[in-house]
């Protein structure tokens, strides 16, 4: 498991308390080094950018970004609640900031999630290669904001594999294969920097006939992977010239090209173009590059040119070495989760003694540093940098899984045959006929079978008790005060209604005891004890609840609280709005019902 998101699971452990179910543990945001740097400099960074930009400041949906990501987990931004039927004990879920950017929480829950749906329902058993493009440094500037040239970008990249892929298979008589591949597009490096390059899954093989047949292709040649680069290089240097960008060129921005984003907000573009450079914008040491500790004076270059399945041209860069084979669902879904990753992981940062940031890197760089020294204006400024702009997607579909594509149905419908292959004894792609393909060890189950669902889901959205299920091994549903089973009753915003329930201590889960009686005037079911309609969600899942509910058991307003902002259950037990619950992962939803996973 990706060290992002791992978490040691200690079966039958609880917290002292008895609040939390076995194994779960409930985070503390502000705690973490990430919540007190942002919490503490927030405010001299906003007035700093302000001061630069001629009052202007940074564009809204960063400055949303950032001051969002410190109520990601607090209570006192109200919460959802739970209970057990049986002992009546309460449990409160702080909602969380949903951001996309940069939080560790949001940004993970989602990894987990979207890498259990590709598993699950797309790739399913089929033999995958990462395909890693990275691209110049005066490039990858203009792909941070220009969304219209990043897909332009990467549809020249796509083009070119698939098409090497379809190739090969008519090579071998295969006449009118597709092939399929889902991209994950990172705008981070490992020193946080704005590095905005391709990680592609691409389906080994191809797809032929109307039934969708797949055909494995074998593993390409290091010769192959040279010729697929030059090719990419060559049409993506032509179509940079049609944008006004001259890839070979010197420096970061582009002189004979117009700048949305400087035009837009002059402060991120350099804020942008500084973390393209690895340079420091902001504070006492602007202009230079972050302290390298663990360096090697003597230590020599190296380009990975004896790599196995890379390549290296003219800034151009292209690594094909990792390959997952047919039926080995704990290594696919590994791999997911290492292209969905978020940005920053929250053990790796902490606050050294005089005041800087230090990030410690996952991996040694090849001249043996091992952590980065920032100044905190600088760092909050690489994570402006790192957000994306709304409504732009981040992980695409191509080929025959593309959503619109003719034959995407049968397609996965075949991948899902496949992953049910090994289990079952049969043989998987790619393996020689007759020879059943076993599963890795510690395979992991899917999610419908991890949690015993009766029937399969029909959303990629995973809810929460199963993702935390499948992902900890633990049952967060499960009441560690008499064995019970907690269930969602209240989504509460109301300040009023906070503070009465204790959820003004800002911490992140809290359990609340409950009183016999229902304060005066306020009947469950009344017309004060309706939906406000605000927008909630938990932990800090921002979405608009339905006004009142429909049917089911109505909710109950112990514990003093008036039940404003409450969610009622729908006929057939379904929750009306979709919460997660922020643990040490993530944020996760708790009956996603209805909406996918962006597309």
């Amino acid at each position: 498991m990706d060290r992002r998101c791992s978490l040691p699971v200690v079966p039958g452990a609880a917290d002292p308390g008895g609040r939390n179910p076995p194994g779960y543990r409930q985070r503390a945001p502000e705690h973490g080094a990430l919540h007190r740097l942002v919490h503490e400099y927030l405010e001299t960074f906003l007035a700093e950018a302000r001061a630069r930009s001629g009052g202007d400041g940074l564009p809204r949906f960063v400055e949303r970004e950032l001051r969002e990501f410190l109520t990601c987990g607090q209570l006192a931004r109200g919460f959802a609640r739970f209970r057990c039927d049986e002992c009546r004990a309460d449990l409160l879920v702080a909602f969380s900031c949903k951001g996309r950017g940069f939080c560790p929480s949001c940004t993970g829950r989602r990894m987990a999630s979207l890498a259990a749906h590709l598993v699950d329902d797309v790739v399913g058993g089929l033999p995958v290669r990462q395909w890693v493009l990275t691209t110049p440094h005066r490039l990858r500037y203009a792909l941070a904001y220009d969304q219209r040239l990043c897909r332009r970008v990467l549809a020249v990249f796509i083009r070119a594999v698939l098409s090497f892929e379809r190739r090969r298979a008519a090579r071998r008589g295969v006449a009118d294969g597709r092939g399929g591949a889902v991209t994950a597009i990172q705008r981070f490096g490992s020193a946080a920097n704005l590095n905005v390059h391709f990680h592609s899954l691409v389906v080994q093989g191809v797809f032929v006939g109307e039934g969708a047949r797949f055909v494995p292709l074998p593993a390409p040649s290091d010769r192959d992977v040279w010729r697929v680069l030059a090719t990419v290089r060559r049409r993506i240097v032509r179509l940079a010239r049609r944008h006004g960008i001259d890839v070979e060129g010197e420096g970061i921005v582009a002189s004979d090209r117009r700048d949305e984003l400087a035009e837009e907000s002059s402060l991120l573009a350099g804020l942008a173009a500084a973390s393209v450079a690895g340079r420091s914008a902001l504070g006492a040491e602007a202009g230079s590059r972050a302290v390298r500790l663990g360096r090697e004076a003597d230590a020599v270059p190296d380009d990975g040119s004896g790599v196995p399945w890379h390549a290296h041209i003219a800034g151009f860069d292209l690594h094909a070495g990792v390959a997952v084979p047919a039926g080995d669902r704990a290594r696919l879904e590994h791999l997911c989760r290492y292209v969905l990753r978020p940005p920053i992981a929250q053990e790796s940062l902490a606050i050294a003694p005089d005041g800087r940031v230090r990030l410690e890197l996952r991996r040694p760089w090849r001249d043996g540093t091992r952590a980065l020294l920032f100044d905190p204006l600088d760092f909050l400024g690489r994570l402006a940098a790192l957000t994306p702009k709304p409504r732009v997607h981040l992980l695409l579909y191509h080929g025959i899984f593309a959503p619109h594509a003719a034959r995407r149905r049968a397609a996965v419908a075949r991948a899902r045959e496949a992953a049910e292959g090994p289990a079952a004894g049969g043989s998987a792609p790619g393996s020689p006929a007759g020879v059943p393909s076993q599963p890795a060890a510690g395979r992991s189950p899917p999610i419908d079978e991890a949690a015993g669902a009766a029937a399969p889901r029909k959303s990629g959205w995973v809810r929460w008790a199963d993702l935390l299920r499948h992902v900890f091994e633990i049952d967060v549903l499960h009441c560690a005060r008499c064995g019970g089973r907690l269930r969602f009753i209240a989504a509460i915003d109301d300040p009023e209604v906070v503070r009465r329930c204790g959820g003004s201590s800002g911490t992140s889960g809290s359990r609340l005891r409950p009183r016999r009686r229902c304060p005066r005037g306020h009947r469950p079911g009344s017309r004060r004890s309706r939906s406000t309609g605000r927008d909630a969600g938990v932990g800090g899942l921002s979405r608009r609840l339905p006004m009142g509910g429909s049917g089911g058991r109505r909710p109950s307003c112990r514990g003093g609280s008036r039940p404003v902002g409450v969610v009622t259950k729908g006929p057939r037990g379904d929750v009306a709005a979709r919460f997660t619950l922020t643990g040490a992962l993530s944020a996760a939803y708790f009956a996603g019902a209805g909406r996918g996973p962006a597309r």
